[in-house]
């Protein structure tokens, strides 16, 4: 065997031997000896502020238009036409239904006639009474005859008179078997049928339709009496949907001087203005009515902690020398925006853990983002060699707190790196 035979043959076991060493190097390191002390977790925090708060009371309010009608019929008879549909949209005065009204214009033509017959009356009666005012004035006829030519033209006037207005009430009976939107507005339901026989004096009363003008709305509100003395026209109140969403802001312009006395609330309103949200007439929806506004000091929801009824936070304090988290109960307000207000339990100023709150426990050592991992160790107590020579050499190259060798998982992966480095080296033989 030759020496190049040789050469060959050893630098091929070197490479083997680097293999099995970088595979080696890859397998899940051994669990962490017991006895490792606990390392600071590192978390994120906020610092708690003080923001204004609004002090308000949700209640359920109802949205009511300003101009809702139902129309009945005022007149009996069969239904000839009808010409809107649910949900049109109409103008004031515009022609929806008709009754059927052959009769009642057959009685508008003989009053009409009657008018006209009493009109020609009166005319001749008229004459005949200046004509014989003349000839009275002259000494030709009698004051007998002059006097009743005077009845004569005064009973022609006033049945003249009795004709016109009785043509004027049929022709406006005659006006009630056409029915017209009173405003303009939104059809609703036609319960009716064209051929039905409607008539105002059927129980329960028939409704052709309904119209509601959704351009002016206002939301009906009742406030306890216990609020008497706080609610008063100006207060601002949020209209929210069931989902929380805010849907208007607005303001109370009535307050009612009585109390409901089945509700025992007192009735406020708020005008709604139309827009893209959609409300609609006898819509329910929540108003909150905000009483006052005040600052209080505000933390992230995502820091809040609840078991049962109790509500913490972990707030960052120095403890023994290190940087700990420290949990602290507090009470909270209602919901604002992402932020949960503190009615007591922190003070402005205070740093409030938002990260990893799942894996802290009260006294944990922590480390806020940016700052150091712990305290300074005390005067000849310090970390000395290789391990501390590493944590200052990692230190020194910028690394990242999470990176730093004082992990004793980052120790193992470090001394398989120092074994691989070894291993591999003869390789490099030529």
């Amino acid at each position: 065997m030759t020496h190049s035979s040789l050469q060959r043959i050893y630098t091929i076991g070197c490479v083997i031997l680097a293999g099995l060493a970088a595979t080696g190097c890859h397998k899940k390191p051994a669990a962490a000896p017991a006895g490792d002390g606990a390392q600071a977790l590192p978390v994120q925090t906020v610092t708690v502020t003080m923001a204004p708060v609004a002090q308000s009371s949700e209640y359920v309010a109802t949205i009511k238009s300003r101009r809702s009608t139902e129309l009945l019929p005022q007149v009996s008879g069969q239904l000839t036409d009808i010409r809107v549909h649910s949900g049109d949209q109409v103008k004031s005065g515009q022609l929806l239904m008709e009754i059927d009204a052959r009769q009642q214009r057959a009685t508008v033509d003989s009053l009409r006639a009657t008018e006209q017959q009493k009109k020609a009356l009166d005319d001749y009666d008229t004459i005949e009474e200046d004509r014989q005012r003349k000839l009275f004035e002259a000494g030709v006829t009698s004051r007998d005859a002059y006097e009743q030519s005077q009845q004569a033209f005064q009973n022609a006037k006033a049945d003249y008179q009795s004709a016109v207005e009785a043509r004027k009430a049929g022709e406006q009976l005659l006006g009630y078997y056409t029915i017209r939107a009173p405003f303009s507005g939104a059809v609703g339901d036609i319960p009716v049928h064209v051929g039905d026989y409607v008539s105002q004096n059927q129980s329960p009363a028939t409704i052709l339709t309904t119209i509601d003008d959704n351009n002016n709305l206002e939301a009906y509100i009742y406030i306890p009496t216990e609020r008497a003395g706080e609610v008063h026209q100006g207060l601002a109140v949020n209209l929210m949907d069931n989902s929380g969403k805010l849907l208007q802001k607005t303001r109370i312009d009535f307050v009612s001087s009585q109390v409901d006395s089945t509700l025992q609330g007192i009735l406020v309103k708020a005008p709604v203005q139309a827009g893209p949200e959609g409300l609609r007439n006898a819509q329910i929806v929540k108003a909150g009515v905000v009483w006052s506004t005040k600052p209080m000091a505000v933390v992230p929801v995502l820091a809040v902690t609840r078991q049962g009824e109790e509500s913490f936070v972990f707030v960052v304090v120095k403890q023994n020398g290190m940087t700990a988290a420290h949990r602290t109960s507090v009470v909270l307000g209602d919901t604002v925006g992402n932020n949960y207000p503190i009615v007591s339990g922190l003070n402005p100023g205070d740093s409030v853990i938002v990260s990893g709150i799942q894996f802290l426990v009260d006294g944990m050592p922590v480390m806020p983002m940016g700052g150091p991992p712990q305290a300074a160790p005390p005067e000849g107590k310090k970390n000395s060699g290789p391990q501390a020579n590493a944590a200052g050499a990692d230190a020194g190259k910028g690394a990242a707190p999470r990176n730093a060798a004082y992990h004793p998982r980052h120790r193992r992966h470090r001394r398989a790196r120092v074994r691989k480095r070894q291993h591999t080296q003869p390789a490099t033989v030529s």
